[in-house]
């Protein structure tokens, strides 16, 4: 913006003092100031506003502005409210540094010309920055990755001070440079996007997180069902209010969206050949072929799957589905996309499509092979040690992905996924492939909009339930429970938690106490009324087990 821009503008009500030959000069910035030496605060270009209070006499004039010349400001602006009028010293200082100076009358508020220009600089940075975005954009689709998402968040900081950061539907950072969010802010804002595509608002999402004020803008894919993406798309996270934006402002962070999708389009097509890998090893797993031809399509696949390394000793199955109220939308081709971005680290950032699990699907389910790399000087077909065993852990798993993807499916859909355990040749896959689609089952038959189960819990009682038909786990939990939760909402007596923990404890009067922070005598009463309300006897075997399983299907 010009100076002959501000001196037009009525309703900044300006008169020019000083300095007509220089008002083409361009205007960068605006500062208010009245100190004596403001220029370590000057950067160049700004138009500096003074109240005049740094004047106490005619010859402070002199240093003062040959401080702000030295310092390549556009332009002086004065205010009269504190003197009457804008001393002549002042104006002389000016024109022997050829530093336009302007008059403030007292009745504009020098809020008002910093409105007025900040708006105004910010929109035509945007337009710079719009050209620059477009070439950006032009390289990326013709050759090479620009730099990546990375790249174009530079631009934003660099040319309109806005910080941003690419987050994934889990709350993953994906780009955003070494200014990392706090995993909780992420997580926040990733559910915020999530709940606000499922109710179909506008574009972009207003949110709050640890008192900050973000704007979500989604990243959709190209030609992609926002129906089925919108669980697995990226968001940018701008650190502003957008509410009161103009349209090209606006404009230039979707299309800054658009440039990152490209990205995110050239990321996935580079993991086609992972996919297809995985694909085959798992229709020959299901299919029974013999395991020599499952361990040599593995020998091929294990470099693409896990680069650097050359062959995969210990392998790992997880299998997931969502699952969906309207039943229009098969579930398979979903869980692909979100095992694809669960399964990466959470501590990751980068989205590299090397990281990336490849992951197959049919139409009802996703399954993902996850190659696990050996233990320290252990070889290919040995058997696998405690290091490697451990593998992938459900509740690690359900706690990474749990929150923002719950918000997003809430009232629409499910997720369910299972877990088995590792196994060192190809002739485990097959079991391992139908105790993850097991271990899902059992997750399905828990409450919740994202479940998660492991092979650990198919070695006990867990492995029937999922077997029992609904109506049959909803009468005989009510039958026990019933009774006791409606005793807890009359008289808040904590029944239930003093069950679990009672059963927790393997029926120990004196742990239990202690892990509840009561007297013996009182858990004696606890556990008296509890027996009194359902009939039963807790120091029979048999109603202890009748307790503890309607305690875990309720």
């Amino acid at each position: 913006m010009r100076l002959r821009t501000l001196l037009h503008t009525e309703a900044l009500g300006l008169r020019l003092l000083s300095g007509e030959e220089e008002l083409d000069r361009t205007v960068r910035g605006v500062m208010t100031t009245d100190l004596r030496d403001p220029s370590r605060y000057l950067s160049g270009g700004e138009l500096v506003l003074t109240g005049l209070a740094w004047r106490r006499g005619p010859e402070d004039a002199e240093p003062f502005v040959r401080l702000l010349a030295a310092a390549g400001v556009a332009a002086l602006a004065a205010g009269e409210a504190e003197l009457g009028s804008v001393p002549d010293d002042l104006v002389r200082a000016c024109a022997r540094h050829r530093l336009p100076l302007f008059a403030v009358n007292e009745d504009v508020a020098f809020a008002t010309i910093t409105e007025y220009v900040v708006r105004q600089v910010s929109t035509e940075r945007a337009g710079d920055l719009a050209a620059v975005v477009e070439r950006h954009r032009r390289l990326v689709s013709s050759g090479p990755a620009g730099g990546g998402p990375d790249a174009v968040l530079d631009l934003l900081v660099t040319d309109l001070d806005l910080r941003a950061w690419v987050l994934s539907s889990t709350g993953r950072q994906i780009a955003g440079g070494e200014d990392a969010l706090p995993a909780a802010v992420r997580a926040e804002l990733a559910g915020e996007h999530l709940a606000a595509c499922r109710t179909a608002r506008p574009a972009p999402y207003r949110a709050i997180a640890a008192g900050r004020a973000f704007s979500l803008f989604p990243i959709r894919r190209t030609e992609a069902d926002s129906r089925t993406s919108v669980l697995s798309d990226w968001l940018l996270a701008v650190e502003a209010d957008t509410g009161d934006w103009p349209r090209q402002r606006l404009d230039l962070l979707r299309g800054v969206t658009q440039l990152i999708a490209v990205e995110r389009d050239r990321q996935d097509a580079a993991g086609s050949v992972r996919r297809r890998l995985a694909q085959e090893v798992l229709e020959l797993v299901q299919t029974g072929a013999p395991p020599a031809e499952v361990a040599a399509r593995l020998r091929v696949a294990a470099p693409v799957l896990l680069p650097g390394t050359g062959t995969a000793p210990h392998w790992q199955v997880v299998v997931a589905t969502v699952d969906w109220a309207r039943g229009d939308i098969p579930g398979g081709p979903v869980a692909q996309s979100l095992l694809e971005e669960i399964l990466i680290d959470p501590a990751a950032v980068g989205a590299d499509p090397a990281e990336r699990i490849a992951v197959a699907h049919t139409a009802d389910e996703a399954m993902a092979l996850l190659p696990l790399p050996a233990a320290p000087g252990e070889a290919a077909g040995e058997e696998a040690g405690e290091e490697v065993t451990e593998g992938l852990h459900a509740d690690k798993l359900l706690r990474s992905v749990a929150g923002p993807l719950a918000r997003g499916l809430d009232g629409d859909g499910r997720l369910t996924i299972g877990v088995s355990a590792s196994v060192h040749s190809a002739e485990g896959l097959r079991g391992a492939l139908e105790e993850a689609r097991h271990a899902r089952r059992v997750a399905a038959a828990r409450s919740g909009r994202v479940c998660v189960a492991g092979h650990e819990e198919l070695a006990s009682h867990v492995l029937l339930l999922p077997f029992v038909p609904d109506d049959v786990r909803r009468a005989f939990t009510a039958r026990l429970l019933d009774p006791l939760r409606a005793y807890d909402r009359r008289h808040r007596a904590e029944l239930i938690p003093t069950l679990e923990a009672f059963l927790d404890c393997d029926g120990s009067w004196t742990r239990c106490a202690a892990r509840l922070h009561l007297h013996v005598n009182t858990l004696r009463y606890r556990i008296g009324r509890i027996e009194q309300l359902t009939g039963r006897d807790l120091s029979r075997l048999e109603d202890k087990v009748d307790f503890f399983l309607a305690l875990r299907m309720s």
